[in-house]
């Protein structure tokens, strides 16, 4: 008897599973992950990634086994491992999810899509997030993301009929993949069973910091609902997520306004999650390319290895920067508010183009999300064309948000001995009293690389003179015909605020 093939790719769940769910409504299944050495070899990868999904791996292996399945967790290239499956038992049908991920997965998409019309094998794709493959439109995007969050869960047969394989289990080391970074010590673990736990701490209870604790880097951490990696993973569903969160807003009483309004807040963020993925989904070429062609050449030949370099080691001499380097070595994640800082520091007083910066980040979150993070990149760096550039002041920053300096005074020990009146700029106390304190001068207290003011001041006057040119500005009509949020008289936006759909409150679930 044949049988249907599962691939699982960043998905690894069983429950709210499209494809498993259609699979096993056509009989025998077999469900496989493969550990491809090319994807591993990607710039955009990191060993945080790789652990996180063996975590998540093992907790679903013992769910499938509980059910009397099989996991296949195969280790090669994917075209080989799909011929050594079918030379040993043929299967009819390929089911997935799509996926929009990076440059790398879209290319051996298209090879695996090439081996099934070879074979014959019907490759079915099952939409993944909110987002819609072969987009003509996005005036009716928000109607189409609403369906499908309305749809019901998917669910599985009570006896599923399995197809099983004598293959033994292959999880290489990290290491022999290539991926020697060292794994955040203080990173977030993988997995369904955590997933929903921190789902569920924060629908219930941490939801009521969410409204004004979400941008200061000391409340973040537990204001923030912290599930962007169990979605980014598949751990967890959009769809369920989104019921979770809009079946507890029928149920909270009216006095209860902090739990309701955080809960609002936290909804409008996962619609906004699938918008910034819609974006690479609808281009793939904006992971390497400008949103917006105009600004292809802004800053790639004044590209500064040793601004980098700072950056990448914390070393920029502004503390609130080098304090989330610090955090996110050590975790493995950040709130929205300070990646944004971050990004937006490279690219102006840094002048650093968002592509290497981009990769570099891409390795320090551990949720990773290609569509949201190469979007946010290109807004934060000024390269849409279409939106305002966001331009923050890490000086600006850590007044509003780390007044007093806990924050960086946590991951920064050098700052403990600083008084609070250079707080801000340490490097400027002078030489006598910081040998008193026992600083070693341009050691524990760098120079910052550049003078903050002007160098943004001149990154301002450059980027601004690409955006004044008559052919920018009107090209930039069909970025926004493309990638913009919009909505019409016939398709109003559920429960969103104005001001989430001008625009002004687009963030992604890295909160």
């Amino acid at each position: 008897m044949s049988y249907s093939l599962v691939w699982l790719k960043r998905d690894l769940r069983w429950q709210d599973h499209a494809a498993l769910s259609a699979a096993a409504a056509q009989g025998p299944v077999a469900c496989l992950y493969v550990i491809e050495p090319g994807l591993w070899q990607q710039p955009d990868m990191a060993a945080s990634h790789y652990h996180f999904i063996v975590e998540s791996l093992r907790s679903l292996y013992a769910a499938l086994r509980a059910m009397g399945g099989q996991l296949l967790i195969l280790h090669g290239d994917m075209i080989s491992v799909l011929n050594a499956i079918y030379e040993h038992s043929p299967f009819h049908t390929m089911h997935s999810h799509e996926e929009t991920g990076n440059g790398w997965t879209y290319q051996r998409d298209r090879n695996v899509a090439a081996w099934c019309r070879e074979k014959k094998v019907r490759w079915e794709e099952h939409r993944q997030f909110g987002v819609v493959r072969g987009l003509r439109d996005r005036n009716r995007w928000q109607s189409a993301w609403e369906a499908e969050m309305a749809k019901p869960l998917q669910t599985l047969p009570e006896q599923l009929q399995w197809q099983k394989f004598p293959f033994d289990v292959q999880v290489p080391a990290a290491a022999d993949l290539g991926l020697h970074q060292l794994d955040p010590p203080l990173r977030q673990r993988g997995g369904r069973q955590l997933g929903l736990q921190v789902l569920n701490t924060f629908a219930e209870e941490r939801c009521t910091q969410y409204r004004g604790g979400i941008s200061s880097p000391l409340s973040a951490p537990t204001a923030c609902s912290r599930i962007s990696p169990y979605l980014s993973y598949g751990c967890i569903s959009m769809r369920e997520t989104v019921q979770r969160v809009r079946q507890l807003l029928l149920n909270i009483p009216e006095h209860e306004s902090r739990q309701r309004n955080g809960l609002n807040a936290f909804q409008s963020r996962l619609y906004w999650h699938c918008h910034f993925i819609q974006k690479l989904e609808s281009e793939p070429e904006i992971e390497f390319l400008p949103m917006h062609r105009g600004y292809t050449g802004l800053r790639e030949s004044d590209w500064n290895a040793e601004y980098f370099a700072l950056l990448k080691a914390g070393r920029t001499g502004w503390p609130l920067v080098d304090a989330c380097v610090a955090m996110l070595r050590e975790t493995g994640w950040l709130n929205f508010r300070m990646r944004a800082m971050l990004v937006s520091v490279a690219a102006y007083p840094l002048w650093l183009h968002w592509r290497d910066v981009g990769c570099w980040l891409a390795t320090q979150f551990v949720d990773y999300e290609p569509g949201i993070h190469w979007s946010q990149m290109q807004m934060q760096s000024g390269t849409t064309g279409m939106n305002v550039p966001r331009i923050y002041n890490p000086l600006k920053q850590a007044r509003d948000h780390d007044p007093h300096g806990k924050f960086v005074r946590r991951w920064l020990p050098a700052m403990r001995k600083v008084p609070d009146s250079w707080l801000f700029e340490p490097w400027k106390m002078p030489p006598l009293m910081q040998q008193q304190l026992g600083f070693t001068s341009g050691q524990e207290l760098p120079q910052p690389p550049v003078e903050l003011e002007q160098a943004t001041r001149i990154a301002k006057q450059r980027l601004f003179a690409v955006r004044g040119q008559p052919e920018v500005r009107s090209a930039k009509v069909a970025v926004i015909e493309k990638h913009g949020s919009r909505a019409s008289r016939t398709d109003k936006p559920k429960r969103q605020s104005r001001k989430a759909l001008t625009g002004k409150v687009q963030a992604s679930l890295f909160e």
